[in-house]
């Protein structure tokens, strides 16, 4: 049957889709729109199966606070492009669940892709209606929710990270944002070392102890390739002896004189390394790594360069406190 171009552009102000797509449905539907939307929606669902491993690295992060200021939440709408994630379509269907998120406050993902979306039956039917009509993948990436007697939140201006912060009381506004931009920027693993899991303690103090120790083997091997006259530079690798070989800088005979000095000084400095030591400049540097990665013992990024989150909060309320966080990256 002939398909007007007045009808194709109707189903295509209806569903967004793409012109050929639009009369190709209308086509196969016999002029039926309500069929015509159906066989549009099916066509996304094969769209999706398809692009099923496509890595969604660009959309949109949007975070939002309930009226009360209690309840916060954050979510991603992923898609694979820059351009489709700044279509009208895409931060429609992005806002839209992320209104959704904040005013159902449902238990988990599962539960926000089953929420009813307008006409959809679900959340999840709308974006896999709108991976078939932009032809990329879509994916809610992710869903986070804090609720606390205040919250705020931060979204960067390109959307591709948010953050959302929970308060033990009452603050204001801006004092929220300020902790929530410090989140987005400084990216803490929690709010104080306490909050940390006694594993990943573990694990950091494992990673400053081998450090240590390797910093000290090297610095007695370095002092023994100097004693023999050689430059330790020459022999930081392998590969580095073996060019420096060529490039006429050492001999071949240097090079062995070399490789056996490092051996013997690095095995006599490992049988007898100071552990006491170690201990101590490792605990410095467990320490060194709660001042970077705690929020409260990071410095302020928006302040003078020494005051802390911590300080900060003391000064705007004695008694604020931050209870938790979420954070999301598209780019992390």
């Amino acid at each position: 049957m002939e398909i007007k171009a007045s009808e194709v552009m109707k189903l295509r102000q209806m569903t967004q889709a793409g012109m050929m797509d639009c009369k190709k449905a209308l086509i196969e539907a016999e002029g039926d729109f309500e069929k015509a939307k159906e066989i549009l929606r099916e066509k996304g669902k094969v769209i999706a199966a398809k692009r099923s491993d496509r890595e969604t690295t660009e959309g949109a992060v949007l975070a939002r606070v309930n009226a009360d200021k209690t309840v916060a939440t954050l979510t991603c709408l992923g898609c694979e492009t820059d351009f489709v994630a700044k279509t009208e379509g895409f931060q429609a269907l992005a806002n839209g669940i992320a209104d959704a998120a904040v005013a159902n406050t449902p238990a988990d993902l599962d539960a926000l892709k089953a929420c009813k979306y307008g006409e959809y039956a679900s959340i999840e039917e709308a974006v896999t209606d709108q991976t078939g009509k932009s032809g990329e993948k879509h994916v809610i990436a992710c869903y986070e929710k804090i609720e606390a007697p205040f919250v705020g939140y931060y979204i960067h201006s390109n959307q591709k990270v948010a953050t959302i912060v929970g308060f033990n009381k009452v603050s204001t506004d801006e004092v929220a944002k300020e902790i929530a931009m410090q989140i987005t920027a400084m990216v803490p693993i929690a709010v104080t070392s306490d909050d940390i899991p006694q594993q990943r303690k573990d694990e950091e103090l494992s990673i400053a102890i081998t450090k240590t120790k390797e910093e000290m083997i090297k610095k007695a091997v370095d002092s023994a390739l100097n004693k023999a006259g050689l430059n330790p530079n020459h022999f930081d690798s392998e590969d580095h002896i073996q060019s420096n070989i060529a490039k006429g800088w050492i001999t071949p005979e240097q090079a062995e004189q070399g490789r056996k000095i490092m051996k013997e000084a690095a095995e006599a400095k490992a049988a007898n390394l100071p552990e006491a030591m170690i201990q101590n400049i490792a605990n410095g540097r467990l320490q060194k790594f709660f001042k970077e990665k705690t929020l409260v013992e990071q410095v302020l990024a928006l302040g003078d360069g020494k005051e802390t989150v911590s300080q900060y909060l003391k000064r705007m309320d004695p008694e604020l406190k931050v209870l938790s966080f979420k954070r999301f990256s598209l780019s992390d």
